[in-house]
């Protein structure tokens, strides 16, 4: 339901191309609710779409977006400019100094938070802080939270901020520990009378903005306008949080959180219907003054993490930050004109625009979502340019489920408390997760995952209901084991037919399949998908797909193969 993608320029000037970068609709990525949770990047160096190394054809790298790192500050540029207020519309009223806490909204471009800052201020300070937390493990199993390839693209994200944000008179203060100790001494330091940020809806995220607002009220400031004022007639800074993660306001919804449809088509119906799309957050064109700060901070390094550099070696490379977001949504709605086939398309696997590839900058924060549907209301409409919608809705959806359910998603049995006997057998969770279930259409989706942080919507479905279907596997571990990996936010657990007819149908020719796996390449075409004693021996039996041609290679058992497996409902979704 999301995906991302990439596409070469051969070069353009910007001035010359009409509607270069005008707001319109639509944009993918889900929420926090399944399997896998964030961002992750590659190279930002690569000068083409595809860029050959000195090694064979399978190290093809497709750069997301294919445009020149010059020609990205133009698109960046030229969208900013869409974007501006006039003149008559830039009086700022506020007084003191606020700081503009930067969290997953790493962008200037419709950003309320941001506006909200400068507007009820003389002087903003924006700061990020890198939380050791986010470089942790998960609660479930232990797994690391953050891996090489999503750390480089927040590095990536965080360098393009503070780019884009000094363009435009500010800066960005980057401070190494957690926000509940750097914020109230930072507010205490300069005297901020208020904290803006974007507010989120999951545990890990609303514990921070808890400790945050308590820690914030041990801060004592002089008197001055705009402070909040507690009960003992102490003056303290205030933290005040801006919906801004999703295509429609939490609070233009037809009805409160509690009252959310459970069932995805009813609620898209009512948000079509009775809701209306705001317009994208304007801002001025200078958004200083910044404070004097002698040191703002170096940006953090992949070695700070304890982490390895990765290359991606092959497959789709993204670039981090707002301008390359930017400059992707001008290269799939303009430059490519991509968007009048995506419903034909989005199913795809290979390559980089059969889909739209912004998945990870929405999870960042660094494209807003109203901005994709406001630059994709500049096309012609037709059924992909509504279905684009539609998996925006999608990611809405979830969001919202997440705020009337809480952490009861992430608990084994779900918001249903659904009952099943999952396994957590470990030597079927490192196959799968590893790429070595004996299933090329499986390993190839794993394969891809682990080397570029990204897969695509039908792999995601693929691999998922492979795992929880035909492993039985808790679908906990997927989540949490993959979620240092990669930046989707969302892996979801749907219940799919066959996966051998699924491989014959999105991949007929096994391009996909030798691609990824060597081991597959050298067979026949009609013996890709099915290379029997060619290949590893299966795992596992498929339960609901059509081993028929698997060559007479039966699969291995296991202690699972003697439990009650997953969910058997046909569109079982957790």
């Amino acid at each position: 339901m999301y995906t991302l993608r990439h596409s070469s320029l051969s070069f353009f000037s910007l001035q010359k191309l009409s509607n270069p970068l005008k707001p319109t609709s639509f944009a993918l990525n889900f929420t926090q609710i399944c399997i896998s949770k964030q961002l992750y990047s590659m190279s930002s160096t690569s000068k083409s779409e595809l860029v050959q190394s000195n090694q064979p054809k399978k190290s093809v790298i497709y750069k997301v977006p294919a445009i020149e790192t010059n020609d990205i500050d133009k698109v960046a540029g030229q969208t900013f400019q869409r974007y501006y207020l006039s003149s008559s519309e830039t009086k700022r009223n506020g007084k003191g100094v606020c700081i503009l806490w930067f969290r997953n909204d790493l962008r200037v471009l419709d950003n309320e938070a941001l506006f909200k800052a400068w507007a009820s201020s003389e002087v903003v300070l924006p700061v990020y802080c890198v939380d050791p937390r986010i470089f942790g493990t998960t609660y479930n199993f232990g797994f690391p939270k953050t891996g090489a390839l999503r750390a480089q693209f927040l590095i990536e994200s965080l360098a393009d901020l503070k780019r884009n944000l000094q363009k435009h008179g500010l800066n960005l203060l980057i401070k190494h520990g957690k926000p509940e100790e750097i914020l109230p001494a930072l507010a205490e330091t300069f005297g901020a009378h208020t904290i803006y940020a974007q507010k989120e809806t999951c545990s890990e995220e609303l514990n921070a903005e808890a400790r945050v607002n308590r820690s914030l009220q041990k801060v004592c400031l002089p008197s001055t306008v705009g402070q909040s004022k507690a009960r003992n007639g102490v003056m303290n800074p205030k933290l005040q949080l801006v919906w801004g993660c999703t295509l429609y306001h939490k609070n233009d919804l037809p009805f409160d959180m509690s009252n959310i449809p459970d069932v995805y088509t009813q609620f898209r119906k009512s948000v079509e219907s009775r809701c209306t799309l705001r317009a994208c957050i304007k801002i001025p064109a200078t958004l200083g003054p910044p404070p004097e700060i002698e040191d703002w901070g170096a940006l953090p390094s992949i070695d700070q993490f304890r982490l390895h550099n990765q290359e991606v070696d092959r497959g789709l490379a993204f670039v981090g930050g707002e301008s390359a977001a930017l400059s992707r949504v001008y290269e799939y709605f303009w430059k490519k004109d991509l968007l009048k086939t995506y419903k034909v398309t989005r199913n795809g696997m290979l390559g980089s625009d059969y889909s739209t590839k912004f998945s990870p900058w929405l999870a960042s924060g660094s494209l807003s979502p109203r901005f994709v549907k406001r630059y994709e209301k500049e096309r012609q409409a037709n059924d992909s340019t509504y279905w684009v919608l539609f998996e925006l809705i999608w990611r809405d959806y979830f969001r919202f489920l997440s705020i009337k359910y809480g952490n009861s998603i992430f608990h084994l049995g779900g918001p249903r408390q659904l009952d099943y006997k999952w396994s957590q057998d470990s030597t079927l969770f490192e196959a799968w997760r590893d790429g070595k279930t004996g299933y090329p259409l499986i390993d190839a989706n794993m394969k891809e995952l682990a080397t570029t942080g990204f897969m695509s919507n039908r792999g995601r479905q693929i691999v998922c209901s492979f795992l929880v279907r035909d492993m039985g596997i808790d679908w906990r571990m997927g989540q949490s084991g993959l979620r240092h990996v990669s930046w989707i936010t969302t892996l979801v657990l749907t219940m799919e037919t066959g996966h051998m007819e699924q491989a014959q149908v999105y991949d007929p020719e096994g391009e996909y399949v030798a691609y990824w796996l060597q081991e597959v390449k050298r067979l026949p075409k009609d013996k890709r998908h099915f290379p029997g004693f060619s290949y590893l021996k299966p795992i596992v039996p498929l339960k609901y797909g059509n081993t028929s041609k698997q060559g007479g290679q039966k699969a291995g058992t296991s202690k699972r193969d003697h439990r009650s497996g997953g969910p058997q409902n046909k569109q079982y979704t957790k």
